[in-house]
């Protein structure tokens, strides 16, 4: 029973975490307003916290509770799946505190920085493979 729940956890933080993901993304156009700068920052507080719920359900799935440690450490398709998270998470600060800083500065209208916005597509990108290496692993690919 507890693995279920663990797992529902890990994905429920998925769905949320590209929901909050892809709605930042939409939102970093060009210039914004007041307003949207602060529904950025929110939509970045939940995309923060998704990210942490996904992490230690997944820490918790892989040291304590579904398949044995093993099958997942001494799998390259895994270690590839976490990197790719630890490299969206890396990537995502940069966002996040060009958010914070234009959320604090409140001025009339935020001009987004090209390199924001290719910084959360790299995000996107990440995302967009870390469920192949999954489906992979499913396959049995990587041991």
């Amino acid at each position: 029973m507890i693995e279920a729940i663990v797992r529902y956890f890990h994905f429920l933080g998925i769905i949320i975490l590209a929901g909050t993901l892809v709605s930042k993304h939409m939102l970093l156009v060009g210039q914004v307003n007041v307003q949207q700068m602060q529904k950025l920052a929110k939509i970045d507080r939940v995309y923060g916290t998704s990210a942490l719920i996904v992490f230690l359900a997944g820490l918790t799935l892989w040291f304590m509770v579904g398949k044995p440690k093993a099958f997942y450490s001494a799998n390259g398709l895994f270690h590839l799946k976490v990197t790719l998270f630890f490299v969206m998470s890396i990537l995502s600060i940069y966002p996040t505190i060009f958010i914070v800083k234009a959320n604090r500065a409140k001025q009339a209208v935020t001009n987004i920085p090209k390199r924001v916005v290719n910084t959360v597509r790299a995000e996107l990108l990440c995302l967009i493979l870390i469920p192949l290496t999954a489906v992979f692993m499913a396959k049995g690919y990587g041991l």
